[in-house]
């Protein structure tokens, strides 16, 4: 499904999202296509499943045109 479908179907909401296809450009990871799992009504609950998410699974806003995720390097740890 592509995100422009979902924000159609569900306007203005946060949706758990299962990341099906997606690129990356500096370091930025473009998302072309999504399986929705499920909307959430509540952003209290939102932010809960965001935390809990894991592998290719996302919450998102529809109110956001793209899906474009920043990626990070793991931290380095120094150790004595």
């Amino acid at each position: 499904m592509q995100w422009q479908e979902v924000r159609s179907i569900y306007p203005d909401q946060y949706v758990l999202l299962e990341i099906l296809d997606s690129h990356t450009e500096d370091n930025i990871q473009f998302v072309d296509e999504v399986a929705l799992v499920r909307a959430i009504q509540d952003p209290d609950e939102a932010t809960k499943e965001l935390l809990k998410c894991k592998n290719n699974n996302i919450v998102y806003h529809t109110g956001q045109e793209k899906i474009s995720i920043e990626l990070r390097k793991k931290p380095l740890y120094r150790s004595r």
